[in-house]
């Protein structure tokens, strides 16, 4: 991982996640992610030269709760590492920011990697709205 470099808050468009997230994402509808980064706590980037490889957001309710969105990485540096720092970087500025707690929703073939960043399960609920 030498050749990938991490930022927080880093300017980002919408052109380098959309196609981040199209590579990393099957199906994945290009969207527009201005508003939505303007309201997150932070987030952070993982760049390989020019390209964006790796991107996390931290939403907030802007009290004691953060929540990790969107951890995705480019399959051409997925499992070295890349999504276990973006995730650390991510942890470290929430609780500099004031967060007591972090959540995160995962799929459960993302257990391993989730419980290898410190997450630990808890019940909760999930309502589909759409």
């Amino acid at each position: 991982m030498p050749d990938v470099l991490f930022a927080v808050r880093a300017p980002l468009t919408d052109a380098q996640l959309n196609t981040l997230f199209a590579a990393a994402w099957p199906g994945h509808i290009a969207g527009s992610f201005g508003s939505v980064l303007d309201r997150s706590l932070t987030w952070v980037v993982a760049r390989r030269a020019e390209q964006l490889v790796g991107f996390v957001n931290v939403a907030t309710d802007g009290a004691a709760h953060a929540f990790i969105v969107d951890t995705t990485v480019h399959p051409v540096v997925q499992r070295q590492g890349v999504g276990r720092r973006l995730v650390a970087v991510a942890i470290e500025h929430a609780r500099a920011a004031g967060a007591e707690w972090l959540h995160v929703d995962y799929e459960p073939h993302l257990d391993e990697f989730y419980r290898g960043c410190g997450f630990r399960p808890t019940a909760a609920g999930l309502l589909r709205l759409r």
